[in-house]
């Protein structure tokens, strides 16, 4: 199994950029396809980014290709979510995830959320 906690998420004005962290322990990181999620008030949980497991293989949801860049540090057992040019919709609660198959965007493995909010 693997445990992941992440971090990063504030308040930030329209436009402006925050970068959120996963921290995993347990399992070896390098070993597991990692993805974000995020939760706006009142909405279903949405795909947002996906990494492969070597880190050179990615995806992005048609809503944030463009202004988030997805990353990972195997040696430091991170991933990352670079959010630049933030907009008052991508406020949500960001998850990150961890799966085996990149394919199959099956995810048995979540962190607790950080709250993102982006005023106008």
């Amino acid at each position: 199994q693997v445990q992941l906690v992440e971090s990063g998420g504030g308040l930030v004005q329209a436009g402006g950029s925050l970068r959120l962290s996963c921290a995993a322990s347990g399992r070896t990181f390098s070993s597991y396809v990692m993805a974000w999620f995020r939760q706006a008030p009142g909405k279903e949980r949405e795909f947002v980014a996906v990494i492969n497991e070597a880190g050179y293989r990615t995806s992005y949801a048609d809503s944030v290709r463009g202004r988030f860049t997805i990353s990972r540090d195997n040696a430091e057992n991170t991933g990352y979510l670079q959010m630049d040019s933030l907009k008052p919709e991508d406020t949500a609660v960001y998850y990150c995830a961890a799966g085996v198959d990149y394919s199959a965007r099956l995810y048995p493995y979540w962190g607790q959320g950080t709250q993102v909010t982006v005023s106008s």
